[in-house]
């Protein structure tokens, strides 16, 4: 009969003691846990003490009682194990309460103890008021103190996912919250133009950020920085790192890896025959890299678990390794990783590129659209797909499945350009954003359209003299463009050339990258020769701006648009339409008459001087309003398209002046030349 003892529950202990009892109906199972929960949800900590889960209950997954129950398991809690003795094969152990020692006796091992928060040595760090998440102990004493002391003020250290998803409850709690980040942003294996995307939201929210800044001391009611900084703290989270549990691992002379970890084969084996690890504490194969790394993720520990427990019966399953797919919402707003960045790729030698997009999650018609980033890196060579980033409001976590699915499969570029996504106006597009971001990619590839990431571009224009065109319409432009910018929109572009030098290095940019390229090919098609889009645009220049202070440009922005805990976009968006809603009573003047067909929400973002909107829905039964059917009226919308109706309604209801002004660019164009 086989004796499996696991040591230590949660994710890959759990799983591998559940595994193992169904593989084998008659192996004896122990667990020696030294908490004193032995599953738990510990990722739904924060959604707890936040409140968006209600009861503490739906966060026990297995007490040692039921885990007998289900699994025949023997389930030792507050069970500290002390030492390993390989040649006799037993476990020493001591009871955490009590003192009592114990041993265990196993035919196979199995190590899951995981990792614990890195606890820094700081003054000041061990007050009632400080604290660490790792545990439902810990939770507790969180919502203790906050339901007890009422706190008005938090500072969160540390900006990685269990800190951003603190960042979010504390705030839900009512706190006044501050993040301290030693790296140049939060979330810092992302890129800073999707890290921007967060701390957008984070400042929206009222959350202060302090990057590139360390703690320093902890008192009584403030924090001190090490640039001097005092930020009021009624209450401390520490949410720098975790470190894996190793003692007891070391000091049975189990060999360590490279990279801090037990070092483990393709089964799972230590270099102990007899003995498997799993979880936060072992280094594994990096399915992008090739290398040892340590990543320690709920997900690739759960099935480290179950392929420990299957090799520890005789089994061969190998692990094939992890590629690191993460992802994080904070507030509303999500982003997520998986493989290696652009910066990783370079560093390992690898002759990488990447490209940005952002497109609508779903039919821009169809109610409720939001833009999603996609970021692809990818070798330059094989076109093959090496790590990705996405964020967003709605559809994030969606591309960042594709995208993993396509490191961990070796896929190319081309190969997601002619994926087929599943599509229906309320729920994609006809061509996805991944589709997209792979035509994109292709495009740089072959250099039908050069193009740079913000990262890339702050770099490479250190000492170059630069033309920038904004090919945005003038308003978007007026409220934030890139200092020294021209602005010439996409459609008045093409007449506008011979006023520009050729030859000179020169940056198009958009709002997403899309127009951005249409008007790079334009440049190009009229003999320009050092032509770059700035892949991403205008969102991903404002993004890697929040993030991060630029070197070789300036944009300046303003502030994000105040947000409120538990008022949705909706309702924001509700409420402005509804004090929106306007009446057309202009009296009739001479001279021609514009009238705007976009929407009220795109009338009030900028219009043409003296317009007046009526949105083309409404042109029918509203048209009255317009009074002087011979008056010269002139129509216009965003492209020119929904003018083009506007004046076959106004034809077939009398109208006999009606004109078509095309798209706004052109009106402003005009409008422009009419005050010179």
């Amino acid at each position: 009969m086989e004796k499996i003892i696991i040591i230590g529950g949660v994710a890959a202990g759990a799983t591998a003691a559940a595994k193992v009892r169904r593989l084998s109906a008659d192996a004896q199972i122990t667990i020696l846990e030294a908490g004193a929960d032995i599953s738990f949800a510990n990722c739904g900590l924060p959604y707890y003490i936040g409140g968006d889960i209600k009861s503490r209950s739906k966060l026990i997954l297995q007490s040692p009682e039921s885990f007998n129950d289900q699994y025949q398991t023997t389930v030792h809690i507050h069970t500290t194990a002390t030492a390993i003795d390989r040649v006799n094969k037993v476990v020493h152990t001591a009871d955490s309460r009590t003192g009592k020692k114990n041993q265990f006796e196993y035919t196979k091992l199995i190590l899951a103890q995981g990792g614990k928060p890195i606890a820094p040595p700081l003054p000041g760090a061990d007050q009632d008021h400080v604290f660490q998440l790792w545990t439902l102990e810990d939770m507790d004493k969180i919502d203790s103190f906050i339901t007890k002391k009422q706190p008005k003020t938090a500072v969160v250290v540390g900006g990685g996912f269990i800190g951003l998803e603190m960042t979010e409850a504390l705030a839900k709690r009512g706190m006044k919250v501050s993040v301290v980040e030693m790296m140049p942003h939060v979330m810092g294996i992302m890129e800073a133009e999707i890290s921007g995307f967060i701390q957008e939201e984070l400042t929206a929210y009222g959350v202060d950020l302090y990057t590139n800044k360390a703690l320093s001391e902890i008192h009584a009611n403030t924090v001190l920085l090490n640039d001097g900084t005092k930020i009021s703290a009624d209450m401390v989270l520490l949410s720098i790192g975790v470190r894996p549990t190793l003692k007891l691992a070391q000091e049975a002379g189990l060999e360590m890896g490279p990279a801090g970890g037990i070092l483990v084969d393709s089964t799972l084996k230590t270099s102990d025959d007899d003995i498997y690890a799993a979880g936060d504490m072992i280094e594994l194969e990096h399915r992008v890299l090739d290398k040892k790394v340590r990543i320690p993720l709920a997900g690739p520990a759960n099935r480290q678990g179950r392929i420990a427990a299957e090799n520890a019966l005789g089994k061969r399953h190998e692990y094939k390794g992890s590629i690191g797919t993460s992802i994080v919402r904070v507030f509303e707003a999500v982003a997520g990783i998986t493989g290696i960045s652009l910066k990783a790729a370079r560093k390992e030698g690898i002759d990488a590129d990447a490209i940005v997009i952002h497109k609508e999650n779903h039919t821009s018609y169809y109610p409720g659209a939001e833009l999603v980033t996609v970021l692809v890196v990818y070798d330059k060579k094989t076109g093959i797909v090496l790590g990705g980033q996405t964020a967003g409001y709605a559809g994030a976590d969606r591309r960042l499945d594709v995208l993993a699915t396509a490191v961990a499969s070796k896929l190319t570029v081309s190969d997601l350009a002619d994926m087929d996504f599943a599509y229906s106006p309320p729920l994609g597009n006809a061509n996805d954003a991944i589709n997209m971001a792979a035509y994109v990619a292709e495009n740089r590839i072959s250099g039908f359209s050069p193009a740079l990431t913000v990262n890339e571009l702050d770099t490479y224009l250190e000492g170059k003299d630069a033309l920038w065109i904004d090919v945005r319409d003038v308003f978007s432009f007026e409220k934030s463009h890139v200092e020294g910018a021209v602005n010439i929109p996409l459609e008045v572009l093409l007449p506008s050339l011979n006023k520009l030098n050729k030859n000179r290095l020169t940056f198009v940019y958009d709002q997403t990258g899309k127009k951005g390229h249409q008007a790079l090919r334009t440049l190009v098609g009229a003999g320009f020769t050092n032509v770059i889009n700035v892949s991403g645009g205008f969102i991903s220049l404002s993004n890697y701006v929040r993030a991060v202070e630029p070197l070789n440009f300036v944009l300046n922005l303003p502030v994000p648009e105040a947000k409120k805990i538990g008022e949705t976009d909706a309702d924001e968006k509700a409420k402005d339409s509804k004090e929106a809603v306007k009446v057309v009573k202009e009296e009739v003047t001479s001279g021609p008459l514009i009238v705007d067909v976009r929407t009220e929400e795109e009338y009030e973002y900028g219009a043409y001087p003296g317009a007046i909107n009526i949105p083309l829905d409404e042109l029918e039964y509203r048209a009255s309003e317009l009074q002087d059917k011979d008056r010269k009226i002139i129509l216009y919308c965003a492209s020119g398209a929904r003018s083009a109706y506007a004046v076959q309604i106004l034809a077939s209801l009398g109208f006999t002046n009606s004109e078509n002004g095309g798209g706004l660019a052109k009106m402003m164009s005009r409008y422009r030349n009419m005050a010179k």
